[in-house]
């Protein structure tokens, strides 16, 4: 992980903060609240302005007012532990140990790092004899007294939501105990939160080097596990857990997700079903087990259980979502309703609002009420930006990158390397015959589907998953995966390791990357000669893929500009894709797309076989024998019945590719065509120019 960069100076209203608090720290409770009361006029919803208010007015024993600011802090902070733990304080003090105990358990829940709202459990519940909570409570503080003073407030700041100062304190611990076990354990889990999946890897593995009994250790390592794709290992590490504690929920849970990310769905629904059982009233458990529904085509069965999980809990935005992400599901005027009010209610937590907005959107649009739509759409991507951390500027420099490294002369002088695969006999052919497309290329291997998200690429996959040599997998991490560890663990962004490291590679160690892909891509597959990586974003590592790989099949799917960056703009992604939130973003990202792909087709002419969305809803047939030829399989009328294929689909377009080809969903993006004109003036030339571009046609014989 990257240390944070240097803090810019304090802004005045962080200076006041900071002046408040040295009052505070000299007993100047009047002055302090004083100075907070003129503050909160000017910065009404601030975190620390709203908690200090309150603590000095506790402090002054105006406990009525710290009651009410709390109220406040509550309604637009409602995960910070710190504000039950003050609850707490100020109920012990006006002689209400029941509320009191119940706000401390508010704020222990949310942060187990707080020492004092522990303390006052402790001491609480042995006043009312509760004896065995207590212990528990005690438990709890002996725990934290043994570890150092800055794993303590490291782990408090990070689940109060201060990440970057969390990783800041527990960096500098670590620099004079490099092994301890618990500073490694929460870098790591600093690293989940940020997203660096591959750091959090490496300390959760050093971590269990030192520690090889530390379930809970082991556990994490299994969530990250599962985050980078990486199931064969994670469904080996979770077996182990189990095996000490079969009846462990968590465990259970965790491997049911397992199950989904192997595909093994039906054993999924079973562990679902189980624990849903056991505990009928978790929301969660019922949307995992209509995600699993939903991907096994089972359509009615996981509307019911998307509307089970949403009657549990009004304000899940996720069931509304993913009922909306169906794209064949219409919203009742009662659904609506709750979900109007839902979004529009100052409790409900960021992720359910955006989730709210996106659903909403999708409802209204399918009522053709656009304006209403249009508005729900933009709040909702505003929402989730506000949320990531993206900047387009590294995708922008990775394409200028990929073109400098990745030239014809650079691939011409590496022809025959990389791991160009057994090549796989086809039913009916026999090893003494010849066999190999129309193109003369050997039959098996990996067929790349790469492009935008929201492009058609689902509906390509599915087509091509109709013919008996082809299987059908997901999205792959793989490729994704191997970039990472091309770029390192600590690099210059202004100088990426990758793609330059690729004139560093040798023959030998393409090769081994080639062969590593087709290894691990084995446990998603069942024996077909050709399979499925549908990850769209590989089209940025075409080089990389045809240096490895490079008897690899590499399909693009493309679709008109406006139509595809607008749908991506009114989808929300469960994970990833966060170029999609906003219009500068997206356009910007399409624009560096069709740079790229133009590129590789002049270093590797006939390598891409570009598919237009467009093309394929107009002539269903003349485009599946264009990929069938691609890929030198022969022409199976199974592939134009597709929507008859029973596999299981996992992206957002599962319910449309069970359905035939229609044509209503190509100009959708017209309707809201007042809306978006920032994104037709973006896109500029290239809305005239992806008419008059014809499609590569692929190798010639």
């Amino acid at each position: 992980m990257t240390a944070s960069a240097t803090n810019p100076p304090p802004s005045r209203v962080e200076s006041e903060v900071l002046r408040i608090r040295g009052l505070m720290g000299r007993n100047q409770f009047a002055a302090a609240l004083a100075a907070a009361e003129a503050l909160v006029n000017e910065v009404p919803e601030n975190r620390d302005v709203l908690y200090m208010l309150a603590v000095n007015q506790r402090y002054l024993n105006r406990i009525p007012d710290a009651l009410r600011t709390l109220d406040r802090l509550e309604a637009v902070h409602p995960h910070f532990a710190r504000s039950f733990q003050e609850r707490g304080h100020c109920h012990l003090a006006a002689r209400d140990p029941g509320a009191a105990i119940e706000a401390y358990l508010q704020a222990v829940n949310i942060n187990p790092a707080l020492p004092a709202s522990w303390k006052a459990l402790n001491l609480l519940f042995r006043s009312l004899g509760r004896t065995a909570d207590a212990e528990i409570a005690a438990s709890h503080v002996a725990i934290l007294a043994k570890l150092p003073v800055a794993i303590v407030t490291a782990r408090s700041m990070l689940a109060d939501g201060e990440v970057y100062e969390a990783e800041r304190v527990i960096r500098q611990f670590l620099q004079t105990h490099v092994d301890h076990v618990e500073g490694m354990r929460l870098l790591a889990q600093i690293g989940m939160k940020l997203d660096i999946l591959d750091d959090a890897e490496f300390l959760l593995e050093s971590v269990l080097v030192f520690e090889p009994n530390y379930h809970l250790a082991r556990f994490e390592y299994v969530e990250v596990l599962v985050r980078r794709h990486r199931h064969a290992k994670a469904l080996s590490e979770i077996g182990r857990l189990l095996a000490i504690d079969p009846t462990n929920r968590s465990y259970r849970v965790m491997l049911a997700n397992v199950q989904v990310g192997l595909g093994d769905h039906e054993a999924a629904l079973g562990l679902f079903r189980e624990l849903s059982a056991e505990t009928p009233a978790a929301a969660d458990l019922h949307l995992s087990m209509a995600h699993a529904l939903k991907t096994l085509g089972r359509r009615q069965e996981s509307i019911d259980a998307y509307r089970t999980a949403a009657g549990i809990r009004a304000d899940f935005g996720d069931a509304y979502w993913s009922l909306a992400n169906l794209k064949t599901y219409r919203f009742t005027d009662d659904e609506l309703t709750r979900m109007r009010s839902g979004e529009a209610a100052a409790a409900t937590p960021l992720v359910d609002r955006y989730h709210l907005c996106f659903a909403l959107g999708k409802a209204c649009e399918d009522r053709h009420e656009y304006a209403e739509s249009a508005r729900y759409y933009e709040r909702g991507n505003a929402l989730k930006k506000a949320e990531i951390n993206f900047s387009i500027e590294p995708i922008e420099r990775n394409t200028r990158l990929q073109k400098a490294v990745c030239t014809r002369a650079f691939f011409d002088a590496r022809q025959g390397w990389g791991d160009r695969g057994p090549a796989a006999t086809p039913a009916g052919a026999t090893n003494a015959e010849p066999f190999g497309g129309p193109y003369g290329v050997p039959y098996g291997g990996p067929i790349f589907i790469v492009g935008l998200p929201r492009a058609g690429s689902t509906l390509l996959e599915q087509i091509l998953a109709s013919h008996s040599q082809v299987e059908g997998t997901m999205e792959l991490a793989d490729i994704p995966r191997l970039v990472q560890k091309l770029q390192g663990r600590e690099q210059d962004p202004s100088r990426p390791h990758y793609p330059s490291i690729l004139a560093e590679l040798t023959a030998e160690q393409l090769r081994r990357f080639g062969e590593k892909y087709l290894e691990d891509t084995q446990v998603y597959r069942t024996g077909k000669p050709f399979f499925i990586d549908k990850m769209p974003n590989n089209f940025r590592h075409i080089g990389l893929i045809h240096l490895i790989l490079p008897n690899a099949k590499i399909i693009d799917a493309r679709r008109e500009p406006m139509a595809c960056c607008f749908s991506n703009f009114k989808q929300l992604f469960a994970s990833g894709q966060e170029f999609t939130y906003s219009i500068d973003d997206i356009t910007r990202y399409y624009r560096t797309y069709v740079e790229l792909m133009a590129h590789w087709d002049s270093v590797l002419p006939g390598k891409v076989l570009r598919v237009q969305h467009e093309d394929v809803v107009e002539d269903l047939e003349g485009s599946v024998r264009r990929m069938l030829a691609f890929c030198g399989l022969d022409f199976e009328e199974g592939c134009l019945e597709f929507h008859r294929n029973a596999r299981s689909v996992r992206t957002a377009s599962s319910e449309q590719v069970r359905r035939p080809i229609y044509k209503e969903g190509l100009d959708q993006w017209r309707h809201f065509e007042p809306w978006l004109e920032p994104m037709k003036r973006a896109l500029g030339p290239l809305l005239a120019e992806a008419e008059r571009l014809p499609a590569p046609e692929g190798p010639k014989r």
